[in-house]
């Protein structure tokens, strides 16, 4: 029983770390012009919101959340998405690796006028560091996620690492 509260303890204290130096990055990098939902908040059965990915095609094809639309970042069109969401009253998030990237799609969201918009904090990768799935681009569950760059893999803790 000692040794178990012990084992507990460490790896409690060890997430507590990965959070605090996953807020220091977030902070160096966002401004928090968009709030923050938990991927435990995204994964309740009854959030019902329209997910966007503001990855690139070939990490979004590796995987990605279910059901989420593919928005990109490099050639993200705000007129796409008047098409594809016309209610500016919808609930919608973004997210990308970490939550860097989604936060400036988020921002040309509110922009345009959505007014319930919110960042993955963590991106996919805490998505799937929590052991949530990710699906590939045949709709089928994978392990591979899709790291980015060597710099940025370093975040990604659970599944296989794809760098193409």
């Amino acid at each position: 029983m000692k040794y178990s509260l012990i084992i507990f303890y460490l790896f409690f204290c060890c997430s507590m770390f990965g959070q605090k130096k996953l807020d220091k990055l977030l902070k160096q990098y966002n401004d928090n012009s968009i709030k923050y939902i938990s991927v435990q908040e995204l994964a309740m059965p009854k959030t019902d919101v329209i997910i966007l990915d503001a990855r690139e095609s070939n990490e979004y094809k590796t995987s990605h959340i279910k059901n989420a639309i593919h928005v990109g970042y490099n050639n993200f069109n705000i007129d796409s998405i008047r098409k594809q969401i016309p209610n500016k009253d919808s609930k919608i998030v973004v997210y990308c690796s970490l939550g860097i990237r989604s936060e400036s799609i988020g921002d040309r969201l509110k922009l345009a006028g959505y007014n319930q918009v919110s960042n993955l904090y963590g991106g996919i990768f805490e998505w799937k560091n929590h052991n949530y799935p990710v699906y590939n681009l045949n709709d089928k569950k994978t392990d591979s996620i899709h790291v980015f760059s060597k710099e940025w893999s370093i975040w990604s803790k659970k599944g296989i690492k794809v760098y193409e």
